[in-house]
């Protein structure tokens, strides 16, 4: 969100939830940066080049924790969502601390934002295009 100020654009501070950094090894050092708020996903990654994504939360379907074994040993994890993004079907947030609590969170804030937008499962997943004959009692029914 942002304010113009005298013809500049100034960035309105958000609160953000959660945010980290890709992990190698257990130091958080690299150019993608994860952060969530606002209702958004949000992923920044480079350094010379940029790119920035985001994700509104509800649009978020699936939320699954893969584990390697170096990850286990270095407490990091890939969370991948697979989400209803036409640009970004699924996302990942590759080698981030604390991963199994970030999943919860993850979780638990999709169903909260889904409860405030009343967004149901029809409205992510569409309705039936066109009903069978017998459902619909039309005698002239063509596909």
């Amino acid at each position: 969100m942002s304010n113009v100020e005298n013809g500049d654009f100034r960035q309105v501070t958000e609160e953000m939830i959660w945010e980290d950094r890709k992990h190698h090894l257990w130091f958080p050092i690299s150019f993608t940066k994860y952060s969530i708020g606002n209702g958004r996903l949000y992923m920044n990654s480079g350094f010379l080049s940029s790119r920035e994504d985001e994700c509104l939360l509800y649009r978020i379907t699936d939320v699954s924790l893969v584990r390697s074994f170096a990850q286990r040993i270095f407490g990091t994890g890939t969370i991948e969502l697979n989400t209803k993004d036409r640009s970004t079907p699924i996302i990942r947030l590759e080698n981030i601390g604390n991963p199994v609590a970030v999943k919860r969170m993850i979780s638990d804030l999709v169903e909260k934002d889904r409860e405030e937008k009343n967004v149901v499962g029809r409205d992510m997943y569409g309705a039936s295009s066109h009903l069978d004959c017998d459902e619909c009692g039309h005698d002239d029914y063509q596909e």
